[in-house]
């Protein structure tokens, strides 16, 4: 597999943004922001029963930025929470399949540290919407 940053499978994601918009009936939202390039986005879960029922998200993003938080939000839906707040970005690269260059990787976990820092109450599942 090449492992150019401009693959073929990397910029239909690119184009297609999947998950890219407002989640209807949210649970949880949290806005992150990467300092370096002004990349923003909010991330937005639908969770019931300790699982993420969906995942969207939303804002002003590089390419990078998109790209991992279209294929991270498609991901975990229907994971529990408990495994979705155990990702690190050794399963980011996995996923993407490409080696991010160290001043992008901000971008690359953007959407993942908007997910860890959402704090959700695994009991009760108790809203968190925070920006």
């Amino acid at each position: 597999m090449e492992k150019s940053l401009y693959k073929e499978e990397l910029l239909e994601i690119y184009s297609e943004k999947p998950n890219y918009g407002k989640l209807k009936g949210k649970t949880h939202e949290l806005k992150q922001r990467n300092p370096i390039c002004d990349d923003e986005i909010t991330l937005e879960l639908k969770i019931k029963d300790n699982k993420i029922i969906d995942a969207k998200f939303h804002g002003v993003n590089c390419f990078v930025t998109t790209v991992s938080s279209s294929v991270l939000t498609e991901k975990i839906k229907g994971m529990k929470i408990e495994q979705a707040l155990k990702l690190t970005k050794k399963d980011i690269d996995e996923w993407l399949g490409i080696k991010i260059t160290p001043g992008r990787i901000r971008c690359e976990l953007l959407a993942l540290d908007a997910l860890k820092k959402l704090k959700i109450d695994v009991k009760n599942n108790a809203r968190n919407k925070k920006s």
